[in-house]
């Protein structure tokens, strides 16, 4: 029996639900990626590391909620501070005292976060990044990374998919005023930044692309890249998005020495409710300070009805809270991310590439020569079918969960029990 065969026989309830589900939605799916062939199970319940279908299945969850779920679905400190908070109600839409409190936890673990704007996604923290920066330096580029993926905002659409040259969506503009500049590869990234550096506003990177290919930065990559902004007087934009509290608590970029100007972090700080944070200087920030200044004179950062809402910092507060208190969390996940790619490199050999760092770990199936992965170029062409099978294999007769083609997130609920079966399961893997 097919693979394909397999999961059809055990998601039927899914399988009628999500034709259901594409009648009202485009594609069945509400964010592009989470469709996959030939459709995907429908979820009930979760709970600790693992989702529940309607089936019933059982999948043991590498994905983690977009990988924001670094406690486990519904940690019984997040559930119950949450119990607590929706007695009091649910959304207020002024200033509350549960915001205060997760500003506090954040400025206090993540250096530049000297002043503080929540909205309710990572695109709209990029999307108000950029313009920040345009409204500081009173310049129009931005440069951002090939394979660079920061939320859908139109300001950074582009050069996210292999071939990068395409534009990546009918209907955006101004694509002109962003340029991209190859990961890993500072000479060519000077290169291009020197052809653009009177009208450069800023540039943004994160630490480790993940949607790119889970390939961490060179140190030395991200400090001549920081060094060209800073003499530039251009700003310097760490997207911490993915990285922010993953493998520490606070960010990545103080381990490497750097001085963003601003940050911007989102997933964990939420504890898996909706919000986007952006941060940064002082001297920055103050140009979102709309008070007594004309339209021409001011940034207009906002956030949205949902910002900052009680359920979210609530959330997020509980989630950082626990992190803060139990750090061997850290020691933990990270041990388990290193174990996994050691023994997921036994398993394939030479066949496959695994890049990632702490907690975060990705197979690439190697072809056409690839004998490393630095850059999104190099991971767009490895073998991503035989990425997709391999993961699809998981979900349908080893109750592993991955979101086909992406990273894997571990969490604090998984065990070495838990990777180990992954591993058993890639070995009865036939690509």
């Amino acid at each position: 029996m097919s693979i394909i065969s397999d999961y059809k026989k055990k998601t039927k309830e899914s399988a009628k639900l999500f034709s259901l589900s594409t009648k009202f939605h485009v594609n069945g799916v509400s964010h592009n990626i989470r469709f996959f062939e030939p459709y995907p199970f429908v979820v009930k319940s979760s709970s600790g590391k693992n989702l529940v279908d309607v089936d019933d299945n059982k999948y043991t969850d590498y994905w983690m909620g977009h990988w924001s779920l670094i406690l486990g679905h519904g940690p019984k400190q997040v559930k119950d501070s949450l119990k607590k908070q929706i007695e009091k109600s649910w959304m207020y839409g002024t200033v509350n005292e549960q915001t205060i409190k997760l500003s506090e936890l954040i400025s206090k673990a993540v250096p530049v976060a000297e002043k503080i704007r929540y909205v309710t996604s990572g695109t709209e923290a990029t999307m108000y990044a950029v313009r920040l920066a345009r409204s500081v330096t009173g310049k129009k580029i931005i440069a951002k990374i090939d394979g660079g993926w920061h939320g859908y905002t139109s300001d950074l659409l582009k050069s996210v998919n292999w071939p990068f040259t395409e534009s990546e969506s009918s209907g955006v503009v101004n694509e002109e005023k962003i340029i991209s500049i190859p990961f890993n590869d500072l000479e060519k990234s000077l290169e291009i930044l020197n052809k653009v550096s009177n009208d450069l506003a800023g540039i943004i990177i994160e630490p480790i692309l993940g949607g790119g290919g889970c390939i961490p930065a060179t140190e030395e990559y991200l400090k001549g890249i920081q060094e060209f902004a800073h003499k530039n007087n251009s700003l310097f934009i760490l997207d911490e998005i993915v990285t922010g509290f993953r493998f520490r608590f606070g960010c990545l970029y103080p381990t490497m020495k750097l001085d963003p100007d601003i940050v911007t972090l989102g997933k964990i700080v939420g504890g898996g409710m909706a919000i986007g944070v952006m941060c940064g200087k002082k001297e920055i920030m103050k140009h979102a300070d709309t008070t007594g200044k004309k339209k021409s004179e001011r940034s207009y950062i906002g956030g949205g009805t949902f910002s900052a809402n009680p359920m979210s910092m609530t959330s997020g507060f509980a989630t950082l809270t626990e992190l803060k208190k139990s750090k061997e969390i850290y020691s933990k996940i990270n041990s388990l991310g290193k174990f996994t790619r050691d023994e997921l490199g036994k398993v394939f050999g030479d066949k496959v590439i695994i890049t990632g760092q702490g907690s975060l770990f990705m197979t690439h199936f190697a072809k056409d020569g690839i004998t490393e992965i630095v850059n999104s170029a190099q991971a767009a062409k490895c073998d991503t079918e035989s990425l997709h099978k391999y993961h699809f294999k998981m979900i349908a007769q080893d109750g592993i969960f991955f979101l086909p083609g992406k990273l894997g997130a571990i969490s604090n609920t998984h065990t070495k029990d838990d990777i180990k079966k992954m591993i058993i399961a890639t070995e009865n893997f036939q690509q």
